[in-house]
């Protein structure tokens, strides 16, 4: 396949990841009378994947975060000199998907992005009120162990067609634990992809949310790659 459509399935994957997601979270999450809330924000965040998954992850393989890129990579199973290429197509996707959700959002009366617009933070910007501390160890825990599910789910050995269900659900029991703590990133670019819009606070605590999630990333490949995956 070459890079182009690979590189497109990734700006469509991501794009629908970030829409879908952080959507849930900015109209339908505290809808009011009838909201969906953590748990309906949760699946969606889920669902988003599971379907971009079969519908390009035979394209691309399905990433649509840079945290899984460089897993992939730590892993063993994704080439280094497409890396930055895919990682940049993640953020554009994830960009536009922001830019989409800002001029839908901005169409109803007393709309104020700075409110939170679906970003991730700590501190005083964490949903419970989690430290930075508290918020690395959760972003990096779920990111390693969101790795090695994908790692395994993938494995040659694994059920076939059912990783992108593993994959998805994954997803949504990671944000089911972690939307209290972060807002849920383990995704730089899902994190970029609201936070430039949110214009504030967001931005500025952007760098825990490409650190950590990337290192964590790293952590799972490495992990799956040297203690769990049997080679022939």
């Amino acid at each position: 396949m070459s890079i182009g459509k690979r590189l497109g399935a990734e700006f469509f994957g991501t794009f629908w990841l970030v829409f879908g997601g952080c959507g849930s979270a900015i109209f339908a999450a505290a809808f009011p009378e009838l909201g969906i809330g953590f748990a309906g924000v949760a699946l969606a965040f889920g669902l988003t994947v599971v379907t971009m998954a079969y519908a390009v992850g035979h394209i691309s393989g399905g990433h649509f975060n840079p945290a899984v890129t460089v897993g992939l990579c730590a892993g063993g199973r994704f080439p280094a000199k497409d890396v930055v290429p895919y990682i940049i197509a993640q953020v554009i996707g994830g960009l536009v998907a922001g830019a989409v959700l800002y001029a839908i959002a901005s169409g109803k009366a007393g709309f104020d992005a700075s409110a939170g617009f679906a970003s991730n933070g700590y501190g005083e910007h964490s949903p419970g009120g989690y430290s930075l501390h508290a918020c690395m160890i959760a972003e990096l825990v779920l990111t390693a162990f969101f790795l090695i599910v994908i790692h395994g789910s993938t494995d040659k050995r694994a059920p076939a067609g059912f990783g992108p269900l593993a994959i998805g659900l994954t997803l949504t029991l990671i944000h089911l634990i972690s939307i209290p703590i972060t807002n849920t990133s383990v995704n730089p670019a899902r994190s970029t992809g609201v936070a430039v819009f949110q214009g504030s606070w967001a931005i500025s605590e952007l760098w825990m949310f490409w650190l950590v999630p990337l290192i964590g990333g790293a952590i799972g490949g490495l992990i799956y790659r040297h203690l769990l995956e049997t080679r022939d």
